[in-house]
């Protein structure tokens, strides 16, 4: 049997200076499913760990030709580290590379979260647990606002970018504007702004000031773009068509077996539409899924979507992931079977609303891959959607107020005369411990989610 060379070996033989050998599928596949499985700390961290593994370690892809398709992925909707795995398998191997780089990347997590969300429907009610979640929900507040801090430091660089984050902030938060809404006049103002003052609208290129070289790569700067990701308008069309008719099938099943108005099928039809806005990572759809999935179609309550993201950012995987959650919840509060079939309905439905999220990222990439490799020299696709990135900052400061207020005032009452005697002071302080234990002492996410969790228990053996 044949068996992937560890990081240790790749190291060794690339000592000489000498060019890496092309990896097989099978190698390949084995790489991808280890990341899928240590793929933690969000997009950044995600991205940061292909770098280095595949830039400086294996030398698989050059520096510039890493971030040429990184640039891309930025562009989409959807979540860029998944889409950026699926980049390089496609440009490795093959639509079938491509296919197991960005199924690897998620897999690992849709198992991980049914698992944990079985568990949490299960015996979320039991005092232990509802301590522990007690814990956990004041770190969720911390580390959206840490979210909107770390892309608002990168992004809003001058008045104008301010002007549309605070504007898409009160549009939400006060007006309870769609985000769809949102995304469409971001877009048309940074297409005006960018017009008359492009410099305003200059993507950060901070990831590309410390640029070295590590060395020949198997798909170098200047390596011919092989023959199988080379533009064909025929087969741009084909690739079109099949995505478009992998989605059609999908959905035509669903109708015809519940029809159109099913929790199931709902799910396919919302969540479609959620990929398609997920500019910005998960916390900038977040807020687009609050207002549908808790409010529009009741599948959860709030505190169930926010244990669901604390959920979500213990595992592997994109943070959207999320969305697994929502839809084993929904199955399991809705089961469009019968009561006692609860679990297998909310395990198809976590499968279904998990494909549904990433059918159009596979789609967007196997699509629009081809076209990026021809206009290699081209570095600042990102720079029309600095509008966008701005609006999406103050989307996930509104996500962290919502929160907030539902954590700070669990009863819900806010007039006047009871802000005060219902506030929950003990939540606010484990808040403020939590901001400053992620923004003053730099604690990873993971440990901060673990650290609040062994407080909430602790909270529970004292009262």
């Amino acid at each position: 049997m044949e068996m992937p060379l560890n990081d240790q070996q790749i190291k060794a033989e690339l000592n000489d200076g000498d060019m890496p050998n092309m990896p097989t599928l099978k190698q390949a596949f084995w790489y991808w499913l280890k990341l899928g499985l240590i793929s933690f700390g969000g997009p950044a961290g995600q991205i940061s760990i292909m770098h280095q593994d595949l830039v400086e370690n294996k030398r698989w892809i050059s520096e510039k030709r890493f971030l040429h398709a990184l640039n891309y992925c930025m562009l989409l909707p959807g979540p860029e580290a998944q889409q950026l795995a699926t980049y390089i398998g496609w440009l490795m191997h093959r639509i079938w590379g491509g296919l197991i780089a960005g199924g690897l990347f998620v897999l690992p997590s849709l198992f991980i979260l049914i698992a944990l969300s079985y568990i949490y429907m299960r015996f979320g009610n039991l005092p232990a647990i509802a301590s522990i979640l007690y814990g956990i929900k004041p770190a969720v507040v911390a580390i959206v606002l840490f979210a909107a801090h770390k892309m608002g430091s990168r992004v809003l660089k001058n008045k104008a970018l301010w002007t549309i984050a605070g504007s898409s902030f009160i549009a939400i938060t006060f007006f309870q504007v769609p985000f769809p809404f949102i995304v469409g006049v971001a877009i048309l103002l940074g297409l005006i702004i960018n017009h008359f003052q492009p410099a305003l609208l200059t993507a950060s290129a901070d990831h590309l000031a410390a640029q070295k070289s590590n060395g020949s790569a198997l798909i170098d700067d200047n390596t011919p773009t092989p023959a199988h990701a080379r533009f064909r308008l025929k087969k741009f069309v084909r690739v079109l068509a099949v995505g478009i008719g992998i989605w059609l099938l999908s959905m035509l099943v669903l109708v015809l077996q519940y029809g159109w108005d099913a929790t199931l099928t709902q799910m396919g039809w919302f969540f479609t539409k959620a990929a398609l806005f997920t500019f910005g990572g998960a916390y900038a759809v977040l807020p687009y899924v609050f207002q549908n999935a808790v409010e529009h179609y009741q599948w959860l309550t709030v505190t169930q979507m926010m244990d669901g993201l604390a959920l979500g950012e213990t595992t592997p995987g994109p943070l959207i992931m999320v969305v697994t959650f929502i839809g084993f919840v929904g199955a399991w509060t809705q089961p469009f079977f019968c009561a006692d079939n609860a679990l297998f309905s909310a395990i198809l439905a976590a499968c279904v609303v998990t494909f549904f999220t990433f059918l159009p990222s596979f789609v967007f990439i196997f699509l629009g891959a081809p076209l990026i490799e021809s206009t290699q020299d081209n570095v600042k696709l990102t720079a029309p959607l600095m509008a966008i990135t701005a609006a999406v900052v103050g989307v996930i400061v509104s996500l962290a107020l919502f929160f907030a207020v539902h954590i700070f005032w669990p009863k819900g009452d806010l007039s006047f005369n009871h802000v005060l005697i219902n506030l929950d002071w003990l939540a606010c302080g484990l808040t403020l411990a939590a901001v400053m234990a992620l923004f003053k002492f730099k604690l990873s996410v993971i440990k901060l989610i673990g650290i609040f969790a062994v407080i909430g228990w602790f909270l529970h053996t004292l009262f």
